[in-house]
């Protein structure tokens, strides 16, 4: 494919798919300060604290099925790049019809899940009711939550990525007012946090859809017998179930980073609600140039472009580490005055300020195992994801128990680096063998 050679792989390629999604994936974060800095004009801790445990409850219950973005992502550049039409579309189609399905047994078993979530971890009683309240609302956006998974993933393949910022900025602005109206105008407290989040996700869903209209323009998307094909549908199985068990242990990491810090405390608790905004701004705004890599080395391998593979991974590499080392240098210039603006409360604010320099670290650290993981996925090289995270987890689950206990609040933060550096030393120890079985993948299909 004329568009698929070592040569037009450009600097300006990479950032013209990178930047719409960096600017997109910042909303994603900031929605998430915006939700504690509106909570926290309050003035205390628990609603704070409630807000951050409720959403990560259900951002770790969704986020178990982000592998419907990365699955969708890896195979439909794959398919791009045979220029398989039929399958093309037939992705989208699976990746709707997937979470609508999911998303309502979701809704139906969401007492005893947030049942066990609370047995597993539990936090003070009123942290626990006004979290309680904040999930039970949130979950009834599942089934829009999830389809949104599948139709970013099918856009950044297509490298329609100017479409996934419109999605996510006229999701995230409307989240914004209705936060500010639901919280501040009305005085709803914590459920209004959560209303204001599920109407935007519904919204969104809408919008997706128009968004990837394409897909449904041809014939390609009625054909059963073509969606419903057993050889693909056991592919799109197997490459989901691996990421599936790897977000599975980084999701299960994050909450217990957050779990573990509601034991020593409610102020420790909600400093560290704060600080991870910083770690998901990061992660997100890498992830820019990691879905250029998703985009581009999908359609490679798709296409068998061993050296346009190695150039789409070195090239997004490259602006994704430029981009961690900018984002370093803002928490370390401007980290204290963004915890100020996020909550009003002095104890967090001081408690805040005394780990702010593991999450000033975090693009550093964090940023080589984002970009590998883009390179994986456009690969669908997702059995050596899920080993390797298998191994990083374990790392974080030795940290845990050897730091905690000795550097408190300090040894979790360690822990999560430490299980950042660990995933990006297993991926980078499989990268020869991912350029090797390029021509291997598509000579089967």
């Amino acid at each position: 494919m004329s568009d698929l050679g070592p040569d037009s792989i450009t600097h300006r390629r990479v950032l013209s798919i990178a930047i719409p999604i960096v600017l997109a994936n910042a909303t994603v974060p900031l929605l998430g300060a915006v939700d504690t800095a509106v909570i926290g004009q309050i003035g205390e801790a628990a609603p704070i604290g409630a807000v951050g445990i409720g959403a990560i409850m259900i951002t770790t219950v969704y986020g178990l099925f982000g592998f419907m973005r990365m699955g969708t992502s890896g195979l439909t550049s794959q398919a791009r790049g045979r220029r398989d039409t039929v399958e093309v579309s037939a992705l989208l189609v699976r990746s709707l019809a997937f979470a609508v399905v999911v998303g309502l047994m979701l809704i139906a078993v969401q007492v005893p899940l947030f049942r066990t979530a609370f047995l597993i971890s539990p936090a003070s009683v009123e942290v626990e009711s006004l979290a309680a309240s904040y999930a039970g609302i949130r979950i009834f956006s599942a089934p829009a939550a999830i389809a949104i998974y599948g139709i970013t993933g099918w856009l950044i393949a297509l490298e329609n990525t100017r479409a996934v910022l419109v999605l996510q900025l006229l999701m995230n602005g409307l989240n914004v007012l209705l936060d500010l109206l639901f919280v501040i105008g009305l005085d709803m407290g914590v459920p209004g946090v959560a209303w204001a989040t599920l109407i935007s996700e519904y919204f969104a869903l809408a919008l997706g859809v128009w968004l990837a209209r394409n897909a449904f323009t041809g014939r390609e998307w009625m054909k059963l017998g073509h969606i419903l094909d057993g050889r693909r549908l056991r592919r799109m199985l197997s490459v989901n179930t691996d990421i599936l068990i790897r977000s599975l242990l980084l999701e299960t990491a994050l909450v217990s980073f957050l779990f573990l810090a509601s034991d020593i405390g409610d102020t420790t608790l909600a400093a560290n609600q704060v600080l991870l905004q910083f770690l998901f701004v990061a992660a997100f705004a890498l992830d820019g140039f990691a879905f250029s890599a998703e985009a581009l080395v999908g359609a490679a391998f798709g296409a068998g472009g061993r050296d346009t593979l190695r150039r789409a991974s070195q090239l997004a590499s490259l602006w994704g580490m430029i981009a961690a080392f900018l984002l370093t240098f803002v928490y370390v210039a401007a980290g204290g005055l963004v915890i100020d603006l996020m909550t009003t409360s002095e104890p967090v604010r001081a408690e805040a300020r005394t780990y702010l320099v593991w999450a000033a670290l975090v693009p550093l650290i964090g940023g080589p195992s984002w970009m590998l993981d883009g390179i994986f996925v456009g690969a669908t090289r997702t059995r050596d994801m899920r080993n390797g995270m298998i191994i990083s987890f374990v790392i974080f689950c030795i940290g845990v128990i050897v730091l905690l206990p000795v550097l408190s609040n300090h040894g979790l933060w360690v822990s999560l680096l430490l299980m950042f550096v660990a995933r990006a030393v297993t991926l980078l120890a499989k990268y020869s063998a991912l350029e090797d079985s390029v021509e291997t993948s598509t000579a089967g299909g």
